[in-house]
């Protein structure tokens, strides 16, 4: 029997259940989640985006795995910029971040904050570092890609292939 996980916003009133085991723990070094991290620390946050590196943390789940049975009324979409192909949404009562979402992807990359840190699936790999400043450096504990790896894809691909090509649309107010 497949296991689900409920988790919840910072204040209670946002649920979210997740269907099995995710697929990918990574922990991002982009410009934009640095970016969307900067933003988002000015609200009033139920829990930072990054994590003490600078990184932030992701749990990959595909999406025909992540059900609201609350509903998507107390989400709300933020982009960087106009054109930004990626939306980070947050819960309109406390500011908690959910999830990020690639325009047409079929998988949603969950803030790692959602879950109690005792059950929080452990980062497996650091992407993105070549946006990285120079001077920050990471230590060796993850495999860290100057980009998003082989391996990354790879596991994005299978994860496609088990949904048979879908791309399950999640409605969300901009």
């Amino acid at each position: 029997m497949t296991e689900t996980t409920r988790l919840a916003c910072a204040c209670g009133s946002f649920h979210l259940e997740l269907s099995g085991d995710p697929f990918f723990a990574t922990e991002c070094h982009c410009n934009s989640c640095r970016e969307a991290a900067r933003r988002f620390d000015a609200l009033p946050p139920a829990f930072p985006l990054a994590g003490p590196n600078g990184g932030t943390p992701y749990i990959l789940y595909r999406k025909d795995r992540v059900h609201f049975p609350d509903g998507t009324d107390l989400l709300r979409a933020h982009r960087l910029g106009d054109k930004a192909p990626t939306r980070r949404v947050l819960t309109t009562c406390c500011n908690s971040p959910v999830f990020l979402e690639f325009q047409g992807g079929h998988w949603l990359s969950l803030y790692a904050g959602l879950w109690p840190e005792a059950t929080r699936p452990a980062t497996q790999i650091r992407t993105m570092t070549s946006d990285l400043p120079e001077h920050h450096l990471l230590d060796d504990a993850l495999p860290a890609g100057k980009a998003v790896t082989a391996g990354f894809y790879g596991k994005l691909l299978l994860a496609w292939i088990a949904m048979g090509f879908r791309s399950p649309r999640i409605a969300v107010p901009e």
